[in-house]
């Protein structure tokens, strides 16, 4: 009948509030499995970074008759601060150039790429903030393979001492390779409530002339940012992740380290950092 009036079906309030909810709950349910999720995609992404510093490593080495890249080459001279195994730079106040590094040529990009969980690292340019930032959140063992400190040595004039820091741990001084890592998650902090870039995967226990130390422990400086776990990659290239040991200590900033995520994995001394 022309004219009439067509009666159109609509949602009630009441309807509609119960489609809300449900959407509501499917939401609480979901968004968990989803953050899950792209915490287990970053943690991926993160091994795989590590990695390519291994494979990296192990391309430096078999151009440089079987030694591991430096960790810190000028460490022992006046000049400290211009080379890292990451990276070069002219003004100690200044990020290191990933480009002038001694891995540059071994990595896909010439890059040291960022860690993927977005450690909200302090970025300043003085040196207390600065002095090693460009790792991308990531260490290097700097006593067993970066470096002969594992070894000791005597040095007679300034210019051995110097020398020596370019003197690295060879590929077939490793007797475990599966167990002994390379690099890993690390940062320091050195003020309250703030993190900066560390790019040494510090053991438990320092050496000095050849020995361990055992009387007191180092700053740990392995950052378990994974769901409070660490991921590291090991001289023999392969990648895991491990959880945080119970080390309730300060460092030597005094900062409680576990309340920020520092400290080491199970075993607390230097057993998988050595190269036994």
């Amino acid at each position: 009948m022309a004219g009439a009036k067509v009666k159109q079906k609509a949602f009630s309030l009441v309807e509609l509030l119960v489609v809300i909810s449900v959407i509501g709950l499917l939401l609480a349910v979901m968004l968990p499995a989803l953050a899950s999720a792209r915490a287990v995609a970053r943690g991926m992404v993160c091994k795989s970074n590590l990695r390519q510093l291994c494979l990296a490593n192990a391309g430096y080495a078999v151009e440089n008759d079987g030694c591991y890249v430096p960790a810190a080459a000028d460490i022992t001279s006046q000049w400290g601060g211009k080379y890292r195994w990451h990276g070069a730079r002219e003004n100690p106040d200044e990020p290191f150039d990933p480009a002038k590094g001694p891995l540059a040529a071994y990595l896909s990009d010439g890059k040291i790429k960022q860690c993927p969980q977005k450690v909200n690292f302090v970025k300043g340019q003085d040196w207390n903030t600065n002095f090693e930032q460009g790792c991308g959140g990531y260490g290097y063992n700097r006593i067993y393979l970066g470096s002969r400190e594992w070894q000791g040595r005597q040095f007679k004039t300034l210019q051995e001492m110097q020398q020596a820091g370019w003197e690295t741990t060879k590929t077939t001084e490793v007797r475990s390779s599966g167990q002994t890592l390379m690099f890993a998650d690390t940062a320091m902090s050195n003020r309250k409530d703030y993190l900066i870039e560390y790019s040494f995967a510090e053991p438990p226990f320092g050496v000095c002339n050849g020995r361990m130390v055992t009387g007191s422990y180092m700053s740990p400086s392995i950052h378990f940012r994974h769901d409070r776990r660490a991921n590291i990659c090991w001289a023999d290239g392969h990648t895991d992740s491990h959880p945080m040991a119970d080390y309730k200590k300060d460092n030597v900033y005094g900062i409680d380290s576990a309340r920020m995520n520092l400290g080491w994995f199970e075993p607390v001394d230097n057993t998988l950092f050595d190269l036994e």
